[in-house]
């Protein structure tokens, strides 16, 4: 158990300052009882506001990152945290993405306040499967599929070559291609290796989480246990 403005405060409902005027314009309950007393002790699974319960403790997040969108907390711009409802944002400890995608890139990415599982997502050592839609500049020359399933490719300016990477041609100028890497711009700088040029990047699949039913700026909640 734990005081109710540390729930509320950690949560990103509002600060412990503001709780007590917090449960004056909201109907919280504890056990069906409604409360007023901010330090009043409680568990997380007994609260009610306004006849919801508290959002989980540790929240993780899938969204369809539109294109224009940073993956920082600092820099200048347009912050995909902003997509997020202001509660999410105000939770502390921070939500943070997992992983980041480029300001042009758009499609599957997770956040969460859990840093365990963050480390968990992306670390190399995983190998999270991740499926990217690629447009490119130019049509495939024809050996992509068996170059980047090689395992041979090294990098500019990279030592060890890259794990197998799976290519699915749609067309001529379009494929998906499924990496269990993230290595910086990894799927262009794939490309440029070949000659060729990404002019439009959509990541279709992360950890085996897609977000074909959700339209840029979306997001929905996902279920820990399920990750």
């Amino acid at each position: 158990m734990k005081r109710l403005d540390a729930f509320l405060s950690s949560l990103g409902y509002c600060s412990r300052s503001e709780a007590r005027l917090f449960l004056r314009l909201n109907t919280v309950l504890v056990k069906n009882e409604r409360v007023f007393n901010p330090s009043t002790k409680v568990n997380h699974c007994d609260v009610l506001i306004n006849s919801e319960p508290l959002d989980a403790e540790k929240l993780v997040i899938i969204l369809n990152k539109p294109s224009g969108y940073i993956c920082s907390h600092n820099d200048a711009g347009k912050l995909i945290y902003s997509l997020l409802p202001l509660r999410y944002q105000n939770r502390n400890p921070k939500i943070s993405t997992i992983g980041r995608l480029d300001i042009d890139t758009t499609g599957a990415i997770l956040l969460t306040d859990d840093g365990e599982l963050n480390h968990k997502l992306t670390s190399p050592k995983k190998d999270v499967k991740k499926i990217y839609e690629v447009t490119l500049q130019n049509p495939l020359k024809g050996d992509e599929k068996e170059l980047f399933f090689s395992g041979e490719v090294i990098l500019n300016g990279e030592d060890k070559p890259l794990k197998p990477a799976f290519l699915k041609q749609i067309n001529s100028n379009l494929v998906h291609l499924e990496i269990v890497e993230g290595k910086y711009h990894q799927v262009k700088r794939m490309f440029a290796y070949t000659g060729n040029k990404v002019i439009k990047l959509h990541r279709l699949e992360f950890a085996g989480f897609r977000v074909d039913d959700l339209k840029d700026g979306e997001f929905k909640i996902l279920e820990n246990d399920k990750i």
